[in-house]
């Protein structure tokens, strides 16, 4: 029986490994405390770009789970309002399309004039014609009345809906 009274436990460690025959293995283990590269049989410490020391400040990961709803919640809503605003445009180049293509199918016998105002009739046979007569000065149904733009574009003067 091993009778090992008032010894250090690294004593009793060393005695324990030499009698079965760990010392070699144990000697070469470091504590976890301590850095030690057992390829280079250096201590790399210093060379680590963080604390290693057991009273070093603790290492957190931040939880970015709201930073990152709070983003993309911002995102979507910018997202959303791009959308809105190219619909919104989209849907007023659909309408100034639709009228001009009225108004170049339409009938009239005269070159229109850039900057002037025409107005825009139906005859009972639902034909569309361009006039410079007023809408009270008419007895046909008026459609609207555009200006033609410098860049041959027709511009509703009104707020009436072509139908």
């Amino acid at each position: 029986m091993l009778k090992i009274a008032f010894r250090s436990p690294r004593i009793v460690f060393q005695y324990l490994c030499t009698k079965y025959k760990l010392h070699a293995i144990a000697m070469k283990k470091k504590p976890d405390n301590i850095v030690f590269n057992e390829d280079t049989e250096q201590y790399e410490a210093h060379m680590l770009p963080y604390a290693t020391n057991v009273g070093s400040p603790v290492i957190k990961i931040d939880d970015i789970a709201l930073w990152k709803n709070r983003n993309i919640n911002s995102a979507n809503h910018l997202f959303e309002t791009r959308y809105e605003e190219l619909k919104a445009a989209y849907e007023k180049l659909m309408t100034e399309f639709e009228y001009n293509n009225i108004i170049y199918n339409a009938k009239f016998n005269f070159e229109p004039i850039i900057g002037e105002i025409y107005h825009l009739y139906e005859k009972m046979d639902k034909n569309t014609f361009l006039s410079l007569i007023a809408p009270d000065e008419c007895n046909f149904k008026h459609l609207g009345s555009f200006q033609l733009k410098a860049d041959k574009v027709w511009q509703r003067t009104d707020n009436d809906i072509v139908g």
